[in-house]
């Protein structure tokens, strides 16, 4: 038997949260606010992977540059 892992597209706002170690009122401020980017889809905002690494990659990038 074969097994097969299915990859999430899209994660919720609390996923994300969980992934980032934020809180979740801190996670929903950033995707409003836009530093995260989103899409709404009905009443739930969905956030791509690749969306949460360019986040954690620009905070990273921001950090080395204030710190040069």
């Amino acid at each position: 038997m074969t097994t097969v892992t299915i990859q999430r597209k899209w994660h919720t706002t609390a996923e994300v949260a969980e992934m980032l170690g934020f809180g979740l009122s801190k996670t929903k401020a950033l995707v409003l606010s836009g530093e995260i980017r989103s899409v709404k889809i009905g009443r739930n905002r969905r956030i791509l992977p690749a969306w949460v690494d360019e986040y954690v990659n620009r905070c990273a990038t921001e950090a080395e540059e204030w710190a040069a």
